[in-house]
């Protein structure tokens, strides 16, 4: 929304436009959103079919923007039909309840509530039970569905129908639900009025018959015959109706049994509905054991329900979303119900700052050998995340599946050469390149080389330095070739611990794994190098002769000592573990004042051109 006013007075304005700003500023933000929303609505003391054009432009404009941010909070969507039902008339409030229900379709109060006004607003009782029929598809399972059907049987008593509601009755019945047993009552009493031909399928009625009829008949003598004396049609359907009743109370009896086993998930049940606020653990556990349950049960229609009911309460957790494709994945057909669910998730509810639900919908269309779309969300995510090293390796690992090694090494050069990407990515991005060349090609000279020329880049990353170590730790040796392949990991090793800026910690975890390899590996002069680094890493500060001549201003070990905060073996800098564990280092900036990280003019490590 622009500079231009929203259509009230000047002060309703001021305070619209603070709204609006606040929200661009944070359109994560939820209280600024009602509060715009709330703002909106007041507009000239409240919307009506006499406010003028630009307040009620500028009120559906704020709701559409708030339901396609927030399409699943039933309330709102019955709030904005309210609002056109008063501002444009039944169809425009039509229109608002049709977005309402393809946005959150197992909402039982939002289809309760369309079908109420729906009809409180037509004449056509049959375009009114589409409209049921509709919401029953959509809801009807549902534990909590009663004020749905009580919405639908009032409108059928409100014309009579009385085989209608019968029927409804006779679906209901079978429905595990909270308030099973009222309407079984209802049913029973009802079925005592109505025609054989209602109460059961004609095959069960005519078993039902056969058998009264079989049992029933009797052998009179008659003088010297003997006659067979047939009921009457009148004691038959009485017999019959009896037996019907206790066929009903079996379906009862089963309906009984199913509720009581969900009562124990859906007690647990705290918030059924769409809220931005996170779920406590308990809730979360209670959803994963209910689905596990109805999956054991074994009925997909009830199977799918729940977890469309699920995600409505749980649409900001990943976890479920991927249970559910994976779900559909295992049923048989369903390639076109696992793409709505990966789409849904994607362009909704999984943010994308957590890619893992984009890049399964990437695997699942790469399977549907749609592989160009699979390399069209990759992109998508590295618009908004750049750098992000996920991401990256796999589209690199996709086009070397589908277009070869070549393919996969010029995505890594793309992102290095990418002035979008920090340091730290493109030093992750130059181990897996040299990954590739080694796993994938098999060419370890190459990959070394990758690694060798590259080095000098990136100092503080303390993944490309791990990667690294350990490409050397795992080449294959023998005897003949040990000390040569010896002579390059501690090359590595004492580039770690003399030219790199890492962390202290992390110097200590690798020269760990290459004093392991001493151990294992080295020579009859291992046991002496061991020691030496055991005292320099593991020994108190005063003996780290190596770190305290890295850190020291002057060269002088007596300056460092002055400058260190013996704390928890860290020097006295501040310390960003998230930044440590992304392979960032919190001591660059005193490096670069010291003049050790070589940067050319601007600011970029020029990468390298392998051929």
């Amino acid at each position: 929304m622009g500079d231009y006013g929203f259509g009230g007075t000047e002060e309703e304005n001021a305070e619209l436009k603070k709204l609006n700003a606040e929200v661009l500023e944070d359109t994560d933000n939820f209280e600024n959103w009602e509060k715009l929303v709330r703002a909106a609505e007041g507009l000239e003391g409240g919307l009506n079919r006499n406010s003028s054009p630009q307040s009620i432009v500028s009120t559906r404009e704020i709701y559409d923007r708030f339901l396609a941010k927030f399409p699943l909070l039933f309330g709102y969507w019955k709030k904005y039909a309210d609002l056109e039902f008063s501002i444009a008339g039944t169809e425009a409030a039509e229109l608002v309840y049709e977005r309402g229900v393809a946005s959150i379709t197992n909402s039982v109060d939002l289809w309760t509530n369309y079908c109420a006004f729906k009809v409180e607003t037509s004449h056509d009782s049959d375009v009114i039970r589409e409209l049921f029929e509709r919401g029953a598809s959509c809801v009807g399972l549902d534990f909590l569905a009663h004020p749905f059907w009580d919405k639908y049987l009032e409108f059928e008593e409100r014309l009579e129908a009385y085989d209608k509601i019968f029927a409804i009755l006779d679906r209901v019945v079978h429905i595990p639900m909270h308030q099973y047993a009222r309407y079984f009552e209802r049913y029973r009493q009802l079925a005592q009025s109505r025609p054989l031909q209602e109460l059961l399928p004609a095959d069960t009625l005519a078993q039902f018959r056969a058998e009264i009829e079989t049992e029933g008949s009797a052998t009179v003598q008659a003088g010297s015959q003997q006659i067979k004396a047939e009921r009457g049609e009148l004691e038959i359907e009485r017999e019959m109706r009896t037996r019907i009743d206790n066929f009903h109370l079996e379906i009862f009896a089963r309906t009984q049994t199913e509720t009581t086993k969900r009562w124990t998930y859906e007690s647990e049940v705290k918030r059924p509905y769409f809220h931005v606020t996170e779920l406590d653990e308990g809730q979360l556990v209670n959803w994963r054991k209910y689905l596990d349950f109805e999956e054991v049960e074994g009925d997909h229609i009830r199977t799918q329900f729940l977890y469309e009911r699920c995600l409505v309460t749980c649409a900001y957790y990943d976890e479920f979303w991927l249970r559910y494709a994976r779900y559909m994945l295992a049923q048989p057909g369903k390639e076109e119900e696992v793409r709505n669910i990966y789409q849904r998730a994607s362009m909704l509810y999984a943010p994308i700052s957590r890619p893992a639900v984009r890049l399964h919908y990437a695997y699942f269309e790469e399977m549907c050998n749609r592989v160009e779309v699979a390399k069209d969300i990759h992109q998508a995510i590295l618009v908004n995340l750049p750098g992000h090293i996920e991401t990256i390796v796999s589209l690199a690992n996709l086009s070397r599946r589908h277009g070869g090694l070549e393919a996969a090494i010029e995505v890594y050069k793309t992102f290095v050469e990418s002035n979008q990407c920090d340091l730290y990515a493109k030093a992750a991005l130059v181990a897996e390149w040299a990954r590739l060349l080694w796993k994938i090609k098999g060419s370890v000279d190459e990959a070394r080389q990758v690694f060798q020329k590259n080095q000098h880049w990136y100092l503080d990353s303390r993944y490309f330095w791990i990667n690294y170590l350990m490409f050397e730790l795992e080449q294959p040796t023998s005897a003949e070739t040990e000390s040569t392949q010896y002579q390059r990991i501690k090359q590595v090793h004492d580039d770690i611990r003399r030219k790199s800026h890492l962390p202290p910690l992390a110097i200590k975890d690798l020269t760990h794994y290459y004093m392991v390899y001493l151990l294992e590996r080295g020579t009859k002069d291992a046991a002496k190098e061991y020691l030496t680094l055991d005292r320099e890493v593991n020994g108190p500060f005063s003996v780290q002769s190596v770190m305290k001549a890295k850190l020291s201003e002057d060269g002088k070990e007596a300056t460092t000592q002055r400058r260190m905060m013996m704390e928890n073996g860290h020097p006295g800098v501040e310390v960003d573990e998230a930044a440590i564990r992304r392979g960032e280092n919190p001591y660059t900036k005193y490096y670069q004042q010291q003049g050790e990280q070589p940067l050319p003019s601007n600011g970029q490590p020029q990468p390298l051109r392998y051929q």
